[in-house]
């Protein structure tokens, strides 16, 4: 693994666990004060890895660029 394809699926992990919190908090109910932040972290955390394994298992069928991408 380049260290290309580690910063950018990194990236896109960030990114789906901030959706992924983002989810459970609601969107039009964004009340902080109110979240239950064990649910919004487990679910972070579960976007994250699903992001990562979803790199890692793309890996071989994209170009060898060293991008995470599938196309």
């Amino acid at each position: 693994m380049s260290k290309r394809f580690v910063v950018e699926t990194i990236e896109r992990a960030v990114k789906t666990a901030a959706q992924s919190a983002i989810l459970v908090i609601g969107a039009d109910q964004l009340d902080a004060l109110s979240a239950d932040w064990g649910n919004v972290a487990s679910f972070a955390i579960g976007g994250f890895v699903l992001s990562v394994l979803t790199s890692l298992a793309s890996k071989p069928l994209g170009d060898d660029d060293g991008s995470p991408s599938v196309v």
